[in-house]
């Protein structure tokens, strides 16, 4: 057999396997015609899957922001930032983060699944353990495989499992690094920060946190953590990634981290919305604060534990009832993206919806009142049939 054919033939068995267990996947045009409309084959749909928490990638002075840095400074950075590629921008926008996360530097990474990819390896080895939630997102568990250090999950937001974890070996190892994220994507809840944080500091470990669904709508309090990071494509509206640390830590980084040294700096333009964005947030605290505002409105109205970020979950169980659930909330015009293994364990298929500044809180509640009556009675019949 030629070896296309047979490659071919790989492919096609596992996209059947994944359609067999209603997980195959599949690219949807999308136009966001607005902030929180989305145009999907033909039908014109109100989004509850965007991450755009504050509509910034719409907002007129961000798109005024990103214009201007492109006219000026052309459309790309030209190379790597260790080469040419860091344009004058930078140093604004990592002096902004670095004040907003009180530490003493910052640097700007292509994404933040770069970002994750790249400090994770340069500061863990062979010798070293790493704690990290088992809830924790993809980026950080493939950073984890790229540093080779031991990896050790803990049972989500469990500090005493992670306690136990660290009495047993960290004596073991010559470093130990504890990760998390601030706002968990899937399930919307906030890691216990400050108990970590006591927790490292007892076992001479360092933390870091993932805040890339908390920067700018979610208030990450003053913790000391030592490393934080983060990504500028949720509610900061633009793109890329970032940490925040201390200056020999941002300088090692520069130095080690392979996701960094070896990609093209972020174009001015994307710098320049993000910058743009960060000084909207600081001046506008009463708008970067309706988006979770809007998702205790809708946590309140269906009776569910109130909402601790943007994001709520609404867990089903099977894949299919995720997908069924989708789309009979599309027939009546809202986009509420099913997710589904390997997102989220198995068993544990969902609705994830996301609030947006200007969601129109009419709709939320016509949303709410949608679910009420005619997906959460389904949910109760199951858990009934289950027992």
């Amino acid at each position: 057999m030629p070896a296309l054919a047979s490659l071919d033939d790989f492919a096609s068995a596992k996209l059947a396997l994944l359609e067999a267990q209603s997980l195959r996947r599949r690219l949807t045009k999308s136009q966001r015609d607005e902030a929180m409309w989305i145009t999907r084959n033909g039908k014109r749909l109100l989004s509850f899957s965007c991450n755009d928490y504050l509509n910034l990638t719409q907002h007129p002075e961000i798109i005024a922001a990103a214009v201007a840095a492109t006219q000026r400074w052309g459309v790309g950075s030209g190379g790597s930032r260790l080469v040419t590629g860091n344009h004058t921008l930078f140093d604004e926008l990592e002096t902004k983060l670095a004040a907003l996360k009180g530490t003493e530097a910052a640097t700007v990474f292509g994404s933040g699944y770069l970002a994750n990819i790249g400090i994770i390896p340069a500061l863990a080895g062979k010798s070293d353990l790493l704690l990290i939630d088992e809830l924790a997102h993809a980026c950080i568990w493939a950073g984890a495989t790229l540093s080779a250090a031991r990896v050790l999950r803990f049972a989500h937001n469990n500090v005493a499992h992670a306690a136990e974890l660290l009495a047993t070996h960290r004596h073991e190892h010559q470093h130990a690094l504890i990760i998390t994220d601030h706002v968990f994507s899937m399930d919307g809840d906030l890691a216990p920060v400050a108990a970590l944080q006591a927790l490292a500091n007892q076992h001479d470990a360092w933390l870091m946190t993932d805040d890339a669904h908390g920067l700018g709508v979610v208030k990450s309090g003053p913790h000391d953590v030592p490393l934080q990071m983060g990504t500028l494509s949720k509610a900061i509206g633009a793109y890329g990634g970032y940490l925040c640390a201390s200056r020999p830590v941002i300088e090692l980084i520069r130095n080690r981290a392979r996701s960094f040294i070896y990609s093209t700096g972020l174009p001015p333009g994307t710098v320049a919305a993000a910058i743009a964005s960060l000084d909207l947030i600081a001046s506008e605290p009463d708008y970067a604060a309706r988006p979770l505002a809007l998702a205790r409105r809708f946590t309140k109205a269906l009776g569910l534990p109130e909402a601790q970020s943007p994001i709520v979950p609404l867990v089903l169980g099977p894949a299919e009832a995720a997908l069924a659930a989708s789309k009979l909330l599309a027939e009546a015009g809202f986009l509420v993206t099913a997710i589904r293994p390997p997102t989220v364990p198995p068993g544990t298929s969902r609705l994830r919806f996301t609030f947006t500044a200007q969601h129109p809180e009419a709709e939320i509640d016509r949303l709410a009142a949608l679910i009420r009556t005619r997906i959460q009675p389904l949910i109760m019949l199951d858990a009934v049939t289950r027992t």
